[in-house]
């Protein structure tokens, strides 16, 4: 029977990417709650570096499953291109397995039980907001040339556009979505879609002229395709923002203004973060409770005698 879920997420022959992988997967294991069961693919490509013996023995005894992955090297010198491959190739993958395929980067940290990750029926797509604007289209200005380029190429419906709130600064935009937290349903073909979308769109000399201008554009233009395909695929009824408590930005909390701030990292269900550990006060830093910092050192003591 195809399974109602599935965990997947990117890892390389790093320590940071090992680090934040084994991180995740302890994570989901230990506080997921009902889901904390669910099958976990980890990908990985294909090189000559390999991963840790240690960190592959781990991912074995956590019951991840280790899927190596070839790239076309030949894409790799844009941004975040070894990433919308996995991505594309994951989902294949996954069509006849599941359900629903939650993609997470494997800087994320799930905390509590992630049951909205289980979409209703009648949705497509789960997701959350981009943290900051950057190059987001404000949603009370007239759409500029770089997102009329991206509508255009995606061919968005005009009807599907819709405000959306970023979730750090808080400020209303088109929609723009995070791609590094996406639930969807395999049959749709989203993520090939995108990766498609991706590549021929990102070599065309019109989006060349953006790079040239603000380097922002060329390293966040893969979201901006994301945010078109799926304004071009699904209909607003089928999308559906996860609360704030998914995907927060620990890496942003001393700049969130928001209302929906937490105290302690223990209120939210999943975190993203940028590597914390590696600042040698984390552990008096970080806003959690002993319980989570003593969870969250042993696995790095762990990690250390281990990478």
């Amino acid at each position: 029977m195809p399974e109602q879920l599935i965990f997947t997420t990117i890892t390389f022959p790093q320590k940071s990417s090992e680090t934040n992988t084994l991180l995740l997967v302890e994570s989901i294991r230990t506080f997921a709650g009902t889901l904390s069961e669910t099958p976990i693919w980890v990908f990985t490509p294909e090189s000559s570096q390999q991963l840790s013996t240690s960190t592959k023995e781990r991912l074995q005894a956590l019951d991840a499953q280790l899927i190596s992955f070839e790239l076309d090297e030949s894409k790799l010198p844009f941004f975040f291109a070894d990433t919308i491959q996995v991505i594309a190739f994951a989902e294949s993958m996954a069509e006849r397995d599941t359900a629903l395929l939650a993609w997470l980067d494997a800087n994320t940290l799930v905390l509590n039980e992630p049951k909205d990750l289980l979409l209703p029926d009648e949705k497509s797509l789960g997701y959350r907001p981009v943290h900051h604007t950057l190059i987001g289209s404000r949603y009370d200005e007239p759409l500029d040339p770089f997102w009329t380029q991206i509508y255009r190429s995606c061919q968005v419906p005009q009807d599907r556009v819709f405000p959306m709130v970023t979730h750090v600064d808080a400020t209303q935009v088109r929609p723009y979505f995070n791609a590094g937290f996406l639930i969807t349903r395999p049959t749709n073909r989203l993520f090939r879609i995108w990766h498609d979308t991706f590549f021929e769109l990102y070599q065309k000399p019109a989006c060349q002229e953006f790079y040239q201008q603000d380097k922002r554009y060329e390293i966040f233009v893969h979201q901006a395709a994301l945010s078109g395909v799926i304004l071009s695929m699904f209909p607003t009824d089928e999308l559906q923002e996860l609360p704030p408590t998914y995907n927060y930005p620990l890496h942003l909390f001393a700049e969130d203004m928001s209302d929906t701030r937490p105290s302690t990292l223990e209120e939210l269900i999943t975190v993203r973060h940028e590597g914390f550990y590696e600042e040698p006060e984390w552990y008096k830093k970080i806003p959690a409770k002993r319980s989570l910092k003593t969870w969250i050192a042993k696995q790095l003591e762990t990690q250390g005698k281990r990478l």
